[in-house]
């Protein structure tokens, strides 16, 4: 079993400080905001699996629900060793302000288990899903709780989680999750939605800088769901990505990637790593080189702190586009800033994902089926409609576009709580 991490960085903190910075910034007292410091509800589990050679092991799982000022809980659930208490209370935050920031009717939720999915049989990860979904079910559901996948977890443990739901209500109910296959009422466009959106967001900023697309360097860091398929559109967009990585190592090549034949090898077979890619002319490099290469773009899309104060001296990106979630530590951002780097937050950049996730559960609770244009079209609509605000607001009060996303976000959720009152 996993434990818990001791590690001194606590992503927490950062959300406290950021939204008592955006809070000031729009003149509330700490009356106005002290309530949605706190996470409404955490439930932490003991997940007892019988492991394929008949031991049982007990894994640690979590469930945060940040904020319902605005809606149900929305956010995915992680399989991960790493996984702690502040990590998934931190993450369940920023789904409140990154459904805030693109004005979507929900609040923000997250979910964790301890452990290493990569380890385990498809029958441990299933009865795992399974038993980890009943003891977080008496506080999910379509109208309180919409889990999704997140590192670690895909649409297969969406569909698992979906049935062992569906089981303990006695009927079917595909609206408990998002994500999920399409034969279970996944939406199309789905597993490619946040990589669009970080493409979306790319072009949106690049075109806002006045900075040609055609032929410009981009470099993307994690080459999971989110940096293969931002990878690959980038690429298809007339971007030139030169450096890409995944958890072994990077790859970098001043002429451009081939980013199809990457991404083929990668999918070829489980366990295949850019270690073993090899191409004439492409070099294999560590991450923290990959983070420090010279390009007008940068997507760190792997996982939180990875930009922080030891490195971001030697970040050489004109423009970052978080495709993680809290990529850059707080220490990193004051860096990058008065280092003139221009950067657009994961709350606002990763967006897509949680804005089709909403399609998928609005199709699901009204029983209709969207084709992947409307789809495409609609998610576009919607984060060029937010990325313009952002850079409004940013422009206008000559803050970052980070601040300029909390100020948009944070006012939502305050107002929204505010209204409501505090019950009884």
């Amino acid at each position: 079993m996993g434990t818990t991490s001791n590690n001194k960085y606590n992503p927490y903190d950062n959300v406290i400080a950021t939204v008592k910075h955006a809070a000031s910034l729009l003149g509330y007292e700490a009356s106005d905001y002290e309530a949605i410091l706190h996470p409404e509800r955490e439930l932490k589990v003991s997940v007892p699996v019988r492991m394929d050679d008949g031991s049982v092991r007990v894994f640690e799982g979590y469930r945060v629900q940040h904020s319902t000022s605005r809606g149900p809980a929305k956010g995915g659930i992680r399989y991960h060793p790493n996984v702690d208490s502040n990590e998934v209370k931190a993450l369940a935050a920023w789904m409140t302000f990154k459904c805030a920031v693109v004005n979507i009717p929900y609040g923000g939720g997250k979910g964790g288990v301890i452990c290493d999915p990569s380890k385990l049989s498809d029958g441990e990860l299933r009865r795992l899903t399974r038993r980890f979904t009943a003891m977080i079910a008496p506080i999910i559901g379509p109208e309180q709780d919409i889990p999704a996948p997140d590192v670690g977890t895909n649409a297969n443990v969406m569909g698992w989680i979906m049935d062992t739901y569906s089981m303990l209500k006695g009927h079917c109910v595909p609206g408990v999750v998002t994500g999920k296959p399409l034969e279970l009422g996944g939406a199309l466009g789905r597993s490619e939605a946040t990589g669009r959106g970080v493409m979306i967001t790319s072009l949106n900023i690049l075109r806002a800088l006045q900075i040609s697309v055609e032929g410009t360097t981009a470099v993307v860091q994690g080459m999971g769901n989110v940096g293969s398929i931002s990878a690959q559109l980038l690429h298809m967009a007339g971007m030139k990505v030169i450096g890409v990585s995944d958890v072994s190592c990077g790859l970098y090549c001043a002429d451009g990637l081939d980013i199809p034949d990457i991404i083929a090898y990668l999918s070829a077979k489980r366990g295949n790593l850019l270690k073993d890619y090899q191409k004439n002319n492409v070099k294999h490099i560590t991450n923290e080189e990959l983070l420090e290469l010279d390009t007008t773009l940068l997507v760190p899309a792997a996982l939180e702190n990875q930009i922080h104060a030891g490195n971001a001296d030697k970040i050489r990106a004109k423009v970052i586009v978080e495709g993680a979630n809290g990529p850059t530590s707080m220490e990193a951002d004051e860096i990058l800033q008065k280092k003139g780097v221009v950067l657009v937050p994961d709350i606002l950049a990763n967006a897509g994902g949680v804005i089709v996730s909403y399609f998928e559960w609005v199709q699901n609770i009204q029983s209709v089926s969207w084709s992947k244009e409307h789809v495409n079209d609609q998610l576009k609509e919607i984060l060029d409609q937010a990325f313009q605000s952002v850079w409004d607001i940013s422009q206008k009060k000559e803050v970052t576009l980070r601040t300029g996303a909390y100020l948009i976000a944070v006012k939502r959720v305050i107002d929204a709580k505010n209204m409501r009152g505090i019950w009884p």
